[in-house]
């Protein structure tokens, strides 16, 4: 694939994929069930610089948020295979409008849009795909959690619309550095891998 040197901010989109407080807080869902990321802590300190960048320079910026709508009972809709993994989920958990939902700290001044995602892609049953179009992005930059999983679902999802798909090697983690090293090969063959200052330096 064609490495483009410059991005016209204007026309460029970020989408954060999963940096929410259950996933990352001290206090959050994953926190609770000792399975946060180590890596992922990491991401929100990388990834405001480059969201407030590109803002300042004309971009979008979108963020995904994992959600569990409750049922009639006010239980959270788990997919039995995640419930399967996460055996610690509870009620509250990612649930609409909450604190453990929303996106951490560092990013939330910096977010155009949000969208509510109940599978891996952002552009799964939302209105991703319709607000970028509108704004007119036609490169998405994609960061967050996890690479093989949201994000690279996510930028297979973009890919496959047509735009120009970007994923920032060191903007996204996965559980472990063999499963992040991986996806980040397996995703160079649909759009450009490079680091969140590579992408930044190259804005214009």
């Amino acid at each position: 694939m064609t490495q483009n040197s410059k991005f016209t901010a204007a026309s460029t989109a970020l989408i954060i994929v999963d940096l929410q407080n259950d996933f990352l807080s001290p206090q959050g869902a994953y926190a609770r069930g000792k399975t946060v990321s180590a890596d992922a802590l990491l991401l929100p300190a990388r990834v405001a610089p480059v969201a407030q960048t590109l803002k300042a320079q004309g971009g979008y910026v979108a963020a995904s948020q994992f959600t569990l709508w409750p049922d009639a009972k006010g239980e959270p809709m788990v997919s039995s295979h995640l419930l399967e993994k996460r055996p610690f989920l509870r009620k509250g958990d990612f649930a609409p409008g909450s604190v453990g939902q929303d996106n951490v700290p560092d990013l939330k001044d910096s977010v155009d849009l949000v969208v509510y995602k109940v599978a891996y892609s952002a552009f799964f049953n939302t209105q991703l795909d319709w607000v970028l179009r509108k704004a007119g992005i036609e490169t998405v930059v994609i960061c967050g959690i996890v690479t093989n999983g949201g994000v690279a679902s996510t930028a297979r999802d973009a890919h496959v619309r047509d735009y120009s798909v970007v994923v920032l090697s060191d903007g996204c983690a996965a559980f472990s550095n063999a499963l992040h090293q991986a996806s980040l090969a397996d995703l160079a063959s649909i759009g450009q891998v490079m680091t969140c200052d590579t992408f930044v330096n190259s804005l214009v």
